[in-house]
């Protein structure tokens, strides 16, 4: 029961990633390499101060890294996403990880696909298309958020065998870091074909940088990991299809987004809550 409340957690806490990204001004490469140098500098003194022994060797340090690259380039098109449609448009793409799961994870452990799995996505992927009726104007933003959506069901399929294996303050610190270095090489090429006016935050970008670096980054992934150590990964993916109707709450609350809330919504939400609930279930027997 404590894993579910933790994996709860962390899904409010990603519910203000979205909002977030809407009010910092930077672009998605900046934002995202501000927020893993700021959450790895968190993460080192968190370490410090709470963790005996965080030495791993070389060869596991690369493990985790290659993971963390992996995480940083899925923040920049869950952000870019944001950047060219909406928070809905993001929030709302990243729910098809659930059907991305269930198509990697068994290739990668070459294993036969499970059709519960397969159909309790399509379920939830029904219910969000109940929610959301796209603009094709916000074509580029959709294209965008699937690709994230789809780099981050990888990133949870590999992250769930590391903190199997590792502390998991370890695990995003270095994971943090690693996308600090990594994307801070890149940067410049990246800021070539996407140029900027300024490359420093403001005081009010910097204030939510913090919050989002130290909350929705280090808590979050804290939350998430402990999850992780005994839900099934496909279970704390589909759960994640929570995510959307807590950031639209949360855009409702701060920013009174000119969102309709129709007959559709409340129908589109209730397929979400029981496919995240039948596959509960489901998981709960097969443990």
């Amino acid at each position: 029961m404590k894993r579910y409340l933790l994996l709860h957690l962390a899904i409010i806490l990603a519910g203000f990633t979205g909002i977030l990204g809407k009010v910092i001004t930077l672009n998605e490469g900046l934002l995202v390499w501000y927020r893993v140098l700021f959450a790895s500098v968190f993460l080192f003194f968190i370490i410090k101060l709470f963790v005996k022994n965080s030495r791993i060797g070389f060869k596991a340090q690369r493990e985790i890294v290659k993971v963390g690259l992996l995480l940083t380039v899925h923040w920049i098109f869950f952000y870019a996403s944001i950047k060219y449609s909406n928070v809905s448009i993001g929030v709302v793409c990243y729910c098809l990880s659930g059907f991305f799961t269930s198509i990697f994870k068994p290739l990668i452990d070459r294993k036969r696909v499970r059709l519960s799995e397969l159909a309790l996505s399509i379920l939830s992927v029904s219910g969000i298309a109940l929610i959301f009726h796209f603009d094709t104007s916000f074509r580029t933003g959709i294209l965008l958020g699937v690709t994230s959506a789809a780099l981050g069901a990888l990133y949870t399929i590999y992250n769930a065998r590391l903190v199997k294996k590792y502390n998991n303050l370890t695990i995003n610190f270095y994971q943090m870091l690693g996308g600090t270095v990594g994307l801070g090489l890149l940067l410049p090429v990246y800021l070539y074909f996407f140029p900027v006016e300024r490359f420093l935050p403001d005081l009010k970008d910097m204030f939510y940088l913090i919050l989002l670096s130290l909350f929705c980054t280090v808590g979050l992934y804290i939350a998430f990991v402990e999850a992780l150590k005994k839900i099934p990964v496909f279970t704390v993916n589909l759960s994640f299809n929570l995510e959307p109707i807590y950031a639209i709450l949360l855009a409702f609350l701060f920013f009174n987004e000119s969102k309709e809330v129709n007959f559709s919504f409340y129908i589109g939400l209730g397929i979400i809550i029981v496919s995240v609930v039948l596959q509960t279930v489901i998981s709960t027997g097969d443990s």
